[in-house]
């Protein structure tokens, strides 16, 4: 899988953090960087509202990935 640059380790965590301690729902699009709301942590390919793209994935599912391939 390739991930957008933006869509970094320390980024994803901070966002797994802020859901655990609040009632957000953070994820990331892998195509564009861009961070979306009110996504399940295991979200997979759910489209992009900043690019259209299907690459949206919830922040626990990207945070298991990196840590994985890191």
């Amino acid at each position: 899988m390739i991930i957008h640059p933006d869509v970094t380790l320390d980024r994803v965590a901070e966002a797994v953090e802020r859901a655990h301690s609040s009632l957000d729902n953070p994820g990331f699009c892998i195509c564009c960087g861009a961070e979306a709301e009110g996504v399940e942590p295991d979200a997979r390919k759910y489209e992009c509202e900043s690019c259209g793209e299907p690459g949206v994935y919830g922040a626990e599912e990207l945070l298991l990935y990196l840590a994985m391939a890191g």
